[in-house]
């Protein structure tokens, strides 16, 4: 044991560059271990989906899912095989932006005394219901195509959240795709209950009416992707959902929408929502008809080195509007003080039935024009960092909700955005609470400085040439 002893520490001795590269190697290796682990146990992004049926009971799945288990786009198939198999096939498709499973209970306790989705949680008390927790995005994205290659549905879109007048043809299958009113992050935690407690509203109001009908019919209620409403949980499951929300924001739920010329993509647009209300009564969900069903006419659109206009028509998007064309006007200039070239978004133009044209001057908005532009929240709102600036009175009818807009008029290459500059100001609150701190105690320590440098010998020391100092002997 001596000699052992003494033979690991002269190998110690003689050889401590080969122990520290192992000790090295042994260190990269588990940390590479854990990396894989952490991003195993982090990555994914998943949304809750609600099933129930007016006929036989879809509850308990042949597959048992266990807590914390995703549905994978093949694990969704085989769940959703009754809903193919029953005599009746009639399959209405709730789909919203985002949800969360938290937001059952979260959004429940914060509304008070009302229940925002009163209709849903009645339906599922009362028909045979299946809820999945957690589905992968991805399955979810893929969910309509898969829907109509399953069956030759009569495929009806929803997006005027109008189903008071809807007409269900019950001799052939139909698959009604209902776009409800997206819940805008960003907003105060008010407008998101209403929207919800809006699309409750539009549930129970649709089943109830094909109930009454006598039509047999099963539901899907999911969403694109899940909501940011954080749980109250311990520090570990609250840095999974930080590393989660930053990883959500490098990545897009659906691809841009692209204007060409000829073979070249010459403007890429995205919006995680974009919506509108005309008269502050008139809600216009915009998103899924530009983004996912693509139901817009991009014709009248335009492409210069100088010069750029994306035009957006959408006909009939509402029951009160039969058309309307939204233009968004941007220019290429160069600029001396910066000796660069920026591109800029002038204005925003809203033309409604051919007649009623509103403009809006627009703030903020620029980057330099090899780059795109983003931003969290763009509109008519004066607590949004870029807004829209009514120049004309019928400009004041309108108000313009755009949350995580991106866009790039200039120089796309490859049909991807570039480089994005961010409507972040150089002083934002928190900046200038920086500054402000720094100066004062600069200014403290210069006050100090200087009251040092002003103090003399005399200040530091007796004065030699004046009295003695006379101290009594005596008591």
């Amino acid at each position: 044991m001596l000699r052992l002893s003494l033979a690991a520490g002269q190998f110690r001795a003689r050889c401590p560059g080969v122990m520290t590269q192992l000790y090295s190697a042994a260190s990269a290796l588990l940390l590479c271990t854990l990396t894989v682990l952490f991003k195993t146990s982090v990555s994914g992004d998943h949304v809750p989906m609600l099933l129930w049926t007016t006929q036989r009971s879809q509850c308990n799945p042949d597959t048992a899912l266990h807590e914390g288990h995703v549905v994978s786009a093949q694990e969704l198939t085989v769940l959703l095989q009754p809903v193919f198999t029953q005599n009746s096939r009639h399959l209405i498709v709730f789909l919203q932006d985002t949800l969360s499973i938290d937001d059952f209970t979260y959004l429940s306790e914060s509304y008070g005394n009302k229940n925002p989705f009163q209709n849903v949680q009645e339906i599922l008390q009362s028909s045979s219901c299946l809820v999945l927790p957690a589905v992968d995005c991805e399955a979810t994205r893929y969910l309509l195509s898969f829907l109509q290659e399953s069956g030759a549905w009569n495929l009806t879109n929803i997006t005027n959240l109008d189903v008071s007048q809807l007409e269900v043809n019950t001799s052939k299958p139909n698959l009604l795709v209902v776009h409800l009113r997206p819940l805008v992050s960003g907003l105060n935690k008010n407008f998101t209950l209403e929207a919800i407690a809006e699309n409750d509203k539009i549930i129970g109001r649709l089943t109830m009416d094909l109930q009454e009908r006598g039509i047999n019919f099963s539901v899907i209620y999911t969403a694109v992707r899940p909501s940011r409403i954080s749980r109250r949980t311990d520090v570990v499951g609250e840095l999974r959902r930080r590393l989660m929300a930053t990883e959500e924001e490098g990545s897009l739920s659906y691809p841009p929408l692209n204007v060409t010329a000829g073979s070249d993509t010459c403007i890429l647009f995205y919006a995680s929502n974009f919506s509108l209300k005309a008269n502050s009564s008139v809600f216009i969900d915009l998103t899924n008809a530009t983004f996912v069903m693509q139901n817009v006419d991009i014709s009248s659109s335009e492409c210069s080195d100088t010069n750029t206009t994306l035009s957006l028509k959408y006909t009939k998007p509402v029951n009160e509007i039969s058309s309307l064309e939204i233009r968004f006007l941007m220019t290429n200039k160069f600029y001396g003080s910066s000796a660069r070239n920026w591109s800029t978004l002038d204005s925003v133009e809203i033309v409604q039935d051919g007649e009623k044209f509103a403009k809006f001057n627009v703030s903020v908005i620029s980057a330099p024009a090899e780059y795109s532009f983003h931003c969290q929240l763009v509109g008519t709102s004066n607590h949004y960092p870029a807004r829209l600036i009514p120049s004309n009175n019928e400009a004041k009818n309108w108000d313009v909700f755009i949350s995580r807009l991106q866009i790039q008029g200039f120089n796309v290459e490859n049909n991807q955005f570039s480089y994005a500059s961010d409507c972040t100001g150089f002083f934002t609150p928190g900046i200038w609470m920086g500054l402000v701190t720094s100066i004062l105690l600069l200014w403290i320590l210069a006050y100090g400085i200087h009251m040092i440098m002003q103090l003399t010998t005399n200040n530091r020391y007796d004065d030699p040439k004046g009295p003695a100092l006379s101290v009594p002997q005596t008591e």
